[in-house]
């Protein structure tokens, strides 16, 4: 079966950094667009990033830009999140998520067919 595993969350300072790593098996890799969402307490699950098969083409949520990226490595069926100059509202659940859709609009939940179980990023003040 599908399985997308998420690591790397942890407790850091602000104006920290983390990379969070998604560790996918049990499909094609390389057919899927991988994406990441976040869910913080009492909040919707909200969209960060998502990067289409191939690496080729990311799209990000307007206010990440700049201090997030997401890459991967279908070699290692692994999608990436590197997070920079980290905030204490970006204090959440993190999810990676897979789709296996063509390209298009990839920002909402309903548009991925399989999720990781997240990996909690805290950052304090």
């Amino acid at each position: 079966q599908v399985q997308l595993v998420e690591s790397g969350g942890g407790l850091v300072q602000a104006g920290g950094s983390l990379r969070l790593s998604c560790a996918a098996s049990g499909l094609t890799f390389n057919h899927y667009n991988m994406g990441w969402f976040r869910q913080a307490p009492g909040k919707e699950r909200e969209f960060v990033a998502v990067i289409n098969w191939s690496g080729g083409i990311t799209d990000y949520a307007d206010s990440l830009k700049g201090r997030f990226t997401i890459s991967r490595d279908n070699a290692k069926n692994t999608v990436y999140l590197q997070m920079n100059s980290l905030k204490p509202e970006d204090t959440a659940v993190y999810y990676c998520a897979a789709d296996q859709r063509g390209w298009g609009t990839k920002r909402l939940p309903s548009e991925y067919d399989y999720w990781g179980q997240g990996t909690q990023v805290t950052v304090s003040s």
